[in-house]
């Protein structure tokens, strides 16, 4: 995914932008792997292989959602580990 992306980008949710984009991985200016989070509805989206996963809570998956969580979760925002949406870690 490219940064400039996030120009465009809103929450699917709540509309909301501007979003924030927190890099966990890049490569050659594209980013690998990181978070978008929607500070108005608490929602977050994970950017997986270079590709933002920007669903509606009735289409993600809870296991794979949790294990993004668990894999990235040294540099997740703790608020997020705790309280994100559609899931969190619970208690961090």
């Amino acid at each position: 995914m490219k940064e400039e992306l996030m120009e465009i980008l809103a929450c699917p949710i709540c509309k909301h932008h501007p979003l924030e984009l927190k890099v966990f991985q890049s490569s050659e200016g594209e980013i690998v792997e990181g978070m978008i989070l929607c500070h108005k509805c608490g929602r977050w989206y994970p950017v997986i292989d270079e590709i933002p996963h920007m669903l509606p809570d009735d289409l993600r998956e809870e296991p794979e959602d949790k294990a993004f969580l668990e894999r990235w979760k040294k540099e997740i925002p703790e608020r997020v580990l705790r309280e994100g949406k559609p899931y969190s870690l619970g208690e961090a």
